[in-house]
Formats: C-alpha cells, sequence, structure tokens
C-alpha cells in the first residue's frame, strides 16, 4: 500500500513518468551494426579515423597539379589511371596528369580534378580549361577528424547514422535493451474477432490498436489473455506479468468501477505512482510499479488508449531506453473554430494536410466522445488543446501529435 497524488495536471504526471523512467533505465547490450537501426543509443562514439582518410576526387575526370594550368586551356600529358581502390601511388610531375574516377586516392602532388566532360582527350594528351585550385576534391578530414565526438548516447540511430558509424569502420554499437512489454485487455464484454457476438457483449478493439502503436514504435509486444472481471485472477495476471517484463500496458478496469480490480491489485502488492490525470480522454489513467515492471493502465475507450499512449506510453518508453532526444513537435494552424468549456487539457482526433503556401493545417474532427473509433480511423494525429476554457479562432497554432512520428 502506498499515498500516491491524484488528479493531476498533465505536466505533473508527465514529471512523475520522467523520474520514475529515469531511475529504471535498462541496461545496455552491444549489437552488431545492421540490427542497431532505431535503438537508443548507450555510449558516445568518438571517430577512430578521419573522414575522408585520404584526399580523393569528387568527380570522374583527371587529376592534375593546378600550378600546371596556363591560359584558358593547357595541353597536359597522361601518364595513368587511378581508379577507387588500392592506391596506384603514382606521383605528378610538371605538366602531368592522371586519369582518376569519383572516390579514388589523389595521386602525390596532384591538387585539382579536371571534370571529364570539360577536357579534350587526344592519345596521351588531355587539354584542361582553367578552373580554380582544389576544384572537385575532397580533402582528408574535412567531414569527421579522429577523435571527434560524432554519435552521443541518448540518441536515435537514424539510418544516416548507423551508416555514420559503419563509414568509420565500428561493426558494433553498445545501445539499451528495448523494454519488454506485456498488453492485457479487461472485460467479461469482450470478444475475439470472428466469434459470435451475444447480447451486451462487444469486439476487442484495444488490443490490436495497442499492440499496432507498440509495434510502430519499434517494439514487440506481447499480448496476453483477456482480463475477466474477477479479482483473484487479475491479481494471478498481473504478478505473473510484473516478473517477466518490463513495462506492462492494460487497458481498461482502472476507474472507481465495481468491477474495476486493477487498480486495488497495484495498490496493494506493487507502488502507485499516480492515478488520474486531467486530460480527456484518459482522465483515469495509472501508473504504477511491480515487482521489475512499470504499468500504465489505461483507459477503457479506443480513443483514450490513443491519447495515453502516444503522449505517456511513448514518454515511458524512450525514458526507461533513455533517449535524450525530444520526439519531434510540429504545430499546425486550426481550421475553423473551438470553443472549450472545460478545464481539462484535451486531445482531438484530426487530420493534418499542407497547403500549397507550405503551411501546415490541422483539421479536428467533429466526433468528440472517446469510444466513437471511426473518427481515430479517419484522421492522423491527435491535436492537442491546453488547459483551461477558452475559444480557439480558425488559424490558431495548436500542437499536434501524429499516430506515427519518429
Amino acid at each position: 500500500m502506498n499515498d500516491f497524488p491524484t488528479g493531476l495536471l498533465f505536466d505533473q504526471a508527465m514529471a512523475i513518468v520522467a523520474q520514475v523512467a529515469a531511475e529504471h533505465r535498462l541496461d545496455s547490450e552491444s549489437l552488431a551494426l545492421s540490427r542497431t537501426h532505431g535503438r537508443v543509443l548507450a555510449q558516445d562514439v568518438d571517430a577512430p579515423l578521419s573522414l575522408p582518410p585520404f584526399d580523393n576526387s569528387a568527380m570522374d575526370g583527371f587529376a592534375l597539379r593546378h600550378a600546371d594550368l596556363d591560359g584558358d586551356e593547357t595541353g597536359l600529358h597522361l601518364i595513368g589511371d587511378q581508379f577507387a581502390g588500392l592506391s596506384a601511388g603514382m606521383s605528378l610531375g610538371a605538366g602531368q596528369c592522371v586519369r582518376i574516377t569519383t572516390g579514388a586516392a589523389m595521386p602525390a602532388g596532384a591538387d585539382t580534378v579536371a571534370i571529364k566532360e570539360n577536357v579534350r582527350v587526344d592519345g596521351d594528351r588531355v587539354v584542361v580549361p582553367m578552373l580554380a585550385r582544389g576544384q572537385n576534391v575532397r580533402y582528408a578530414a574535412e567531414d569527421v577528424r579522429e577523435g571527434e565526438r560524432v554519435l552521443q548516447a541518448g540518441q536515435v540511430l537514424t539510418p544516416a547514422r548507423v551508416s555514420l558509424a559503419a563509414s568509420l569502420g565500428l561493426s558494433s554499437l553498445s545501445v539499451r535493451r528495448r523494454p519488454t512489454v506485456a498488453v492485457f485487455t479487461s472485460g467479461d464484454e469482450l470478444v475475439e474477432p470472428g466469434m459470435p457476438l451475444a447480447p451486451g457483449q462487444i469486439y476487442d478493439s484495444n488490443r490490436d490498436l495497442l499492440m499496432g502503436l507498440l509495434r510502430a514504435d519499434g517494439l514487440e509486444p506481447t499480448a496476453w489473455p483477456r482480463l475477466p472481471d474477477d479479482p483473484r485472477q487479475v491479481e494471478i495476471a498481473l504478478r505473473d506479468a510484473a516478473c517477466a517484463f518490463d513495462l506492462v500496458f492494460t487497458c481498461g478496469a482502472v476507474s472507481a468501477g465495481e468491477k474495476d480490480y486493477i487498480p486495488a491489485v497495484l495498490r496493494e502488492f506493487g507502488r502507485t505512482h499516480f492515478w488520474k490525470v486531467k486530460m480527456r480522454p484518459g482522465m483515469p489513467l495509472l501508473f504504477a510499479s511491480m515487482d521489475q515492471a512499470r504499468f500504465l493502465g489505461l483507459p477503457g475507450n479506443p480513443v483514450s488508449v490513443m491519447a495515453t499512449y502516444l503522449s505517456f506510453g511513448r514518454a515511458l518508453i524512450d525514458g526507461l531506453q533513455g533517449r535524450a532526444e525530444p520526439r519531434t513537435v510540429l504545430r499546425a494552424r486550426l481550421v475553423g473554430s473551438i470553443e472549450k468549456t472545460h478545464p481539462r487539457r484535451e486531445f482531438i482526433r484530426a487530420r493534418l494536410r499542407s497547403g500549397e503556401d507550405g503551411v501546415l493545417w490541422v483539421d479536428p474532427n467533429p466526433a468528440t466522445a472517446s469510444h466513437r473509433l471511426r473518427a481515430a480511423a479517419d484522421s492522423d494525429a491527435l491535436m492537442v488543446v491546453a488547459e483551461g476554457p477558452q475559444r480557439l479562432q480558425e488559424g490558431a497554432v495548436m500542437e499536434v501529435l501524429p499516430y506515427a512520428l519518429g
């Protein structure tokens, strides 16, 4: 049992999530480079070599000494070829040039490259136009210097960052372990899709919704059997999951109903960090710890699941992995007007679109009830309306949470 805050403001609850996640940061593991895409880097990376490691040609053409150029055109003597790959070890003397391909090492003495299309070749004589010294040459270390910090702990390993590590010759990286995740839905009224419905029953849509959101964020969740409206079975299932997973999501049974048993189980056998947040939808959100797992008890209505996952769920997952880079925050101009009379932060289903003038617009869906899943399916983002009653006019700048965003 423990005392815990309830009815928190959104930012207060988010601060608790960040603190708890930091206290339970996941350990690191070394993975082959090909398996690190999308992972959070656990250690800083300093360049073991410079990039480029040697002066090389930026174009197919002819490497030459700029000092030999005289007037509008200069005839040079072609002494050989240098293709990308092992250096031929050539050195240029006065009035000489070498045929060279993109990426090939510059011969000793060469400091400029004339593009192939801009010269005339007659046997071993190459006529080169005047050009600037150093043109079409990539210099050693102009991108990265040996010993320079190129990647930092807490960064997400994008394809470009993984490619940078590969260009430095790194075959593996230390990354934070991804959390293992269990997903529960709850309620005797739920039936698996494809099965017949009895009066009073509905199909379980939250499982596929939450599993899909987690998979889109790179996780591999495990779906547990539905939790029945039985306190003993709820206790057994949650305590089992708490011993085996880093993160447990539940959907439903976290309010104050007669059969909402999840809060009581977590209070008795774990620690509740907070219960209920001043947001709409999603107010009954529950955050707790039990054994090795962090628990997010999401409300049962589908749009509440989306709002609480996209805000608190992602924040918890990022915090457990030590992600230092905030997710991209989008802002868009409001289509139409909105009047909000309640004090809670609100998340409204909406569609994003970009005008020909490059301005991003967000068009709210008129459906506001949290059980209306069709409106969520017709949308691609949640529009955030800050705390307090307010009237927002067309063109107001709004924060938006896209369903899928890195």
